[in-house]
């Protein structure tokens, strides 16, 4: 039987490819793992190849198994012997044989971010470094960097002995390395780092694993960075059969360190590689293909490849602009809805994607009201992220303080000084006066031996009962707002310079939108509602994992996966590309989006559903964003528009690489600019409102109640067509100024983060 009869022709000229490097090109659901797998059993089953002497290497424990379970299949008896893993389970094997060799002991122990964290602080402690000037994980991040581009603690010290502004990040690094030597403890970062110090200090190991691994196959090499592409360079020595697969198509994790260049060069790196490339495409439809080869073809820095299927579909890709986000929510789930009702789809072939996990929340409320089983993958549902958690335990307390524990979450977040023992002792003094938390809180001073804590826990009392006052007149909103600016929470969120800060900060301003939203459909809706509406959310039972259930997930998590119908939601410049990506000057840059946008579009098999707003609601402000770039990049013929309210978005560009683009919007029919308002932009007709502006609080020397409901509003100093500089969206020029009954209401196109509509009190805008 030939085990190579199930390949097409350039699957099997792949495999047959034995000894020398080869590069295999494997575009979007061409079939690379089963190329790879077949390729072993071939190494095996024909050339004589003896299982041991096969290393492949993969990037996740899932691939791996994957990768494992078929090769079992194929090969039979004896495929144990093959090495399939990931990169760090490959490094952790041969530590823990060698590693001995360079001064660690072979039981080594290895730390996790946590871990990492813990050594890093008692670090700081030990150099008396201030955490508010430089932060911990800033530290972790850049000797993370260095680790990846194997620069080693004295390596890295020559290399900024000169740079006084490194001075501290030399210390720390050298301290943390040290710390984890004493306490024979290797981080993530140096499970390969080591190995190749390993192989560099021990040429006797390396040629022992040279030997030991004749045959070497890396998975999704696309992502590889430079300490693994170092290691794959040396375990292949000599004799350099190594076989890599990827696709540049779909390398999306710069963020991460991944260099592109790996694969790009890879002919360059090693000599006389064939290069074989993987084109047909076993999943999507010839529209959808169509559709991901004109988006992605617009990138310079890609091997020249396109994507064909024998699956033919009069299917066309549909393209949706509804009216605002919340619209676009809740059009999709119905149409999801109705594909159920009608037996034309089941929930679990249904996903919708998106850019930022923050989107998902309009979906789930959705979801949960129309009663829609759902699954967020990569994530945890919007009202259960940490930083959501927060905000709604200080709106619980100001709401009644009744929740214990939500006033027990936040007593000390951000941080006030109020430590684990004096909660204990307040919550011991409630109990035995048989009062409310929240109530002992409030004569903290009253408890034997609580110290100076007493005066913090009181400060914080005081602090809600203020903002319980305001309420009424502020309304939720704007004491949200305030809230978060006055407590410090967002300030420390972003000065702890997390990896996940600023997903963090999204996810609290879409949280901020959803109060907006209810304000504005609920004129006299009250905190106790709203924060029922968000239980009915937040308490949704997770189904089974038998359950049939639409799958919602970022781009990035989508990676790998294939679905046979695909919503692509909030297609719009500023939202899918970024405002930062628009704005950055790196071509670099734009091109990873638009391989997202190309991974996102070759996740559907059979229907791709690709969807904008006019308008959507961002840190409870109505923003208006041109439909995304990349959108139009996909041929008129493949799309079929939808809804009254779709257009069709034209781009004018001054040069290829201008990183900036004016966007203009047209009706159906309509070839005349004559008659577009200032910024080529046509309002929708249902007219978008904010939430009755309120006076801003300024806790604790707030206005009294009395005085804040008197306060009118001057007269904006600038007019229709003046330049105006915002603090946080910058320069842009006024569009339009309308009087309301408590301030003036202002539009303004701002250069770099598009139109925006937003109250002259709050806005605090300058005439430039």
């Amino acid at each position: 039987m030939d085990i190579l009869e199930s390949l097409n022709d350039r699957q099997r000229e792949a495999a047959l490819h034995v000894d020398g490097p080869l590069l295999i090109i494997a575009g979007a659901g061409s079939g690379k793992t089963k190329t790879v797998t077949h390729r072993i059993a071939y190494l095996i089953k024909e050339c004589g190849v003896n299982p041991w002497n096969i290393m492949a290497i993969t990037f996740t424990n899932k691939a791996a198994g994957e990768m494992r379970e078929r090769v079992d299949r194929i090969v039979g008896e004896g495929a144990e012997g093959v090495w399939v893993m990931t990169f760090h389970s490959s490094c952790v094997r041969i530590l823990r044989r060698h590693i001995q060799e360079i001064g660690y002991d072979n039981s080594f122990t290895i730390y996790d971010t946590d871990d990492s964290k813990s050594v890093m602080k008692a670090v700081f402690k030990k150099l008396q470094f201030d955490p508010k000037q430089i932060k911990e994980a800033t530290v972790l991040r850049e000797i993370s960097n260095a680790k990846n581009e194997l620069i080693g603690p004295k390596e890295y010290e020559e290399i900024n002995q000169h740079d006084f502004g490194k001075k501290r990040f030399v210390e720390a690094y050298r301290e943390y390395q040290e710390t984890l030597f004493r306490n024979n403890a290797l981080d993530f970062d140096d499970l390969i780092r080591m190995t190749v110090h390993l192989f560099k200090a021990c040429p006797e190991v390396l040629k022992y694993y040279q030997d030991r691994f004749r045959y070497i196959c890396v998975d999704e090499y696309q992502d590889t960075n430079n300490a693994q592409f170092e290691l794959v360079r040396l375990l292949a020595g000599e004799r350099k059969n190594i076989c890599v697969v990827g696709d540049d198509d779909q390398s999306i994790y710069k963020f991460r360190g991944a260099n592109i260049m790996n694969i790009l060069n890879f002919e360059n790196v090693f000599r006389g590689a064939k290069v074989i490339k993987l084109e047909q495409n076993y999943r999507s439809t010839k529209t959808i293909l169509d559709a991901a080869n004109a988006v992605i073809r617009n990138n310079k820095g890609r091997k020249s490849k396109a994507l064909w299927t024998d699956r033919q579909s009069d299917e066309p890709v549909h393209f949706t602009q509804y009216g605002s986000g919340r619209e676009e929510a809740q059009e999709i789930v119905s149409q999801i809805c109705r594909l159920h009702s009608k037996g034309q789809a089941d929930w679990k072939d249904c996903a919708i994607l998106y850019r930022t996990n923050a989107q998902s929340r309009e979906f789930e409320e959705a979801f949960v009201h129309e009663n829609v089983p759902y699954y967020i993958v990569g994530g945890i549902n919007f009202y259960a992220r940490k930083e959501i958690k927060d905000v709604l335990a200080y709106l619980k307390t100001i709401d009644n303080a009744k929740d214990d524990l939500a006033v027990r979450r936040i007593i000390n977040v951000p941080r006030r000084g109020i430590g684990a023992t004096s909660v204990q002792k307040v919550a011991d003094y409630a109990e035995v006066n048989n009062i409310d938390f929240f109530d002992a809180c409030s004569r903290a001073r009253e408890i034997p031996g609580i110290g100076k804590a007493g005066d913090k826990i009181m400060a914080f009392a005081k602090m809600i009962r203020s903002y319980r006052a305001a309420l009424a007149d502020y309304g939720i909103l704007e004491t949200a707002k305030n809230l978060l600016d006055e407590t410090g929470y967002l300030d420390e969120i972003r000065d702890s310079d997390e990896d996940d800060a600023q997903e963090r900060i999204e996810n609290i301003e879409e949280f901020i939108s959803r109060i907006a939203v209810f304000e504005e459909e609920n004129p006299e809706g009250t905190l106790s509602q709203l924060l029922e509406e968000v239980a009915l959310v937040s308490d949704l039972d997770n189904a089974d994992s038998e359950t049939s259930r639409v799958l919602l997930m970022t781009v990035h998590s989508a990676k790998g996966l294939e679905f046979p119908r695909v919503w692509l939601c909030g297609m719009e410049d500023g939202v899918f590309p970024g405002y930062l990506t628009i704005n950055s000057d790196s071509r670099e840059d734009m091109e990873e989006e638009r391989r997202l946008a190309y991974v996102a579009i070759t996740r559907a098999k059979d229907v791709l559903y690709i969807s904008a707003a006019r308008s959507r609601m961002t840190r409870g402000e109505t923003s208006y964003n041109p439909v995304s770039r990349f959108v139009s990049e996909i041929p008129e013929e493949l799309l079929e528009r939808e809804g009254e309210t779709v257009s069709r978005g034209r781009f004018s560009f001054d040069d290829d690489d201008a990183p900036r683009r004016r966007f203009r919007e047209m009706p159906f029919g309509h070839d005349d600019d004559d008659d577009l308002p200032l910024g080529g932009f046509i309002p929708p007709k249902k007219k978008v409102t904010a939430p009755v502006p309120r006076a801003p609080l300024t806790h604790p020397k707030a206005p009294t109640i009395s005085k804040v409901a008197d306060l009118s509003f001057p007269e904006p100093e600038y007019k229709v067509g003046d330049r105006v500089r915002h603090i946080k969206y910058g320069e842009g020029e006024v569009l339009a100024i309308e009087k309301g009954p408590r301030d003036y209401q202002v539009t303004v196109m701002f250069d770099e983060n598009g139109q925006k509509v937003m109250y002259a009190a709050f806005a605090k805008l300058q005439k430039i």
